[in-house]
């Protein structure tokens, strides 16, 4: 004799789910409205991001040196998206990862999204400009024991290497690097 695998939802439980759930959702509504960061990029009108980059492989430093750079070789499609939703002149935070952990830099976008030079595929990249130093570097220890800081699309999606920054954030990272635009 063969045994069926037990049928673990019916009509009823979901109709009882559904009520629960109901009930649930009322009080989660506020909570939806203060998770900004969490947005997609296309669907808001962020104007700064933080920009991740190993020291090692290229600094903060050497963009300044350079003046300008193309960022390519971003193979994530979140990041990828967030990529092709900059505009000219949008503002970036630039975080070395890794090594160091801390935001060091204000830099710009200098050119939107085009086909990535390194592949064939659908990836794109961006060109970036430096703007200047932070006087302070903000380290990832400082944003996460700051109350709004802690919150970060930079924190919260630790894994993505471009991520959208809110005006409060900005404002937030700002003050805390003793740094004016």
């Amino acid at each position: 004799m063969t045994k069926r695998p037990k049928k673990t939802t019916t009509r009823s439980t979901k109709a009882g789910a559904t009520k629960a759930k109901k009930k649930a959702a009322a009080p989660a509504k506020p909570a939806k409205k203060t998770r900004v960061a969490s947005k997609t990029p296309a669907s808001s009108s962020y104007r700064c991001f933080v920009m991740k980059s190993e020291p090692y492989v290229y600094s903060f430093d050497q963009l300044l040196a350079d003046g300008r750079t193309v960022w390519d070789g971003v193979r994530n499609y979140e990041a990828r998206n967030t990529l092709r939703s900059m505009k000219k002149g949008d503002l970036l935070l630039y975080y070395h990862s890794n090594e160091g952990l801390e935001i060091v830099g204000l830099a710009r976008v200098a050119r939107e999204a085009y086909q990535d030079p390194t592949t064939d595929e659908d990836w794109s990249a961006i060109d970036v400009e430096p703007i200047k130093k932070l006087r302070k570097p903000v380290s990832l220890a400082t944003i996460k024991a700051h109350p709004l800081l802690s919150k970060m699309a930079l924190v919260r999606r630790n894994r993505i290497s471009v991520t959208p920054v809110t005006d409060a954030e900005l404002a937030a990272v700002l003050k805390l690097a003793d740094t004016k635009l």
